[in-house]
């Protein structure tokens, strides 16, 4: 009897020990999910969005709603950039145009449509900065409207972090861009284009996304069949 005690009581040590091995490496790294350095939470709104303003490349996949008064069209789409214009795009969703890739290396457009096995390069493409689908585009919006007196905001919301740049009246279709950022874990959640309404005319919800880590030769790496390459 006393040798079945002295057997629980070592292992009811034995657990207690695991236990508190367990709580201390969870508790001395309590974010060992997220990138450290993107924590935002004892940051002010101007380091946040001085932070954002800074990003120099990012990958994600995001889920893209389009709205027009007909009808709510939806994309899933994978995103490669780094500064100052190198971008990559690949279409998962719908299926009428998945794998449909398009890589803009900085001169010339390729676009890759992989069900038809077909590559069209469009050389001396003009760099196009305003496209709603693209993070650095939004920041490049914010950041220009900063610089020229022009209406932006910056405020917290239900510990959200929302930078939102107010476009001018002559624009009849879209009035304001606002980017969502998580307070806590840093972490970019949405991007959403409204009319003078306050409609969603786009919205872009980011299922992943991950900051500061690519490269431009990584975003390059594209393998191109020569004999389906057609060029302009």
């Amino acid at each position: 009897m006393k040798k079945n005690k002295k057997l629980i009581i070592i292992g009811v040590i034995a657990i207690l020990v695991i236990i508190t091995i367990i709580l201390y490496f969870f508790l001395k790294n309590p974010n060992k999910n997220l990138n450290i350095g993107n924590n935002l939470s004892n940051k002010t709104l101007q380091e946040v969005e001085e932070y954002i303003l800074n990003i120099s490349s990012y990958e994600a996949e995001i889920e893209v709603s389009v709205e027009s008064n007909k009808n709510k069209t939806k994309y899933v789409i994978t995103q490669n950039y780094v500064s100052p214009n190198i971008e990559k795009q690949i279409v998962k969703e719908p299926s009428n145009i998945q794998g449909l890739e398009t890589i803009y290396d900085g001169s010339k457009l390729t676009v890759h449509n992989s069900k038809l096995n077909l590559t069209t390069i469009y050389e001396n493409y003009p760099y196009l900065t305003d496209n709603f689908l693209w993070l650095h585009s939004f920041i490049e919006e914010y950041r220009v409207a900063k610089a020229n007196g022009q209406k932006t905001k910056l405020y917290e919301e239900n510990n959200q972090i929302i930078m939102e740049v107010e476009l001018s009246s002559s624009n009849q279709y879209i009035a304001s861009k606002k980017l969502v950022t998580d307070k806590i874990t840093g972490s970019i959640q949405k991007l959403i284009v409204q009319d003078k309404n306050q409609k969603n005319l786009v919205y872009i919800l980011y299922n992943e996304i991950k900051m500061n880590s690519l490269k431009k030769e990584e975003v390059l790496a594209f393998r191109l069949q020569e004999d389906h390459i057609v060029q302009y």
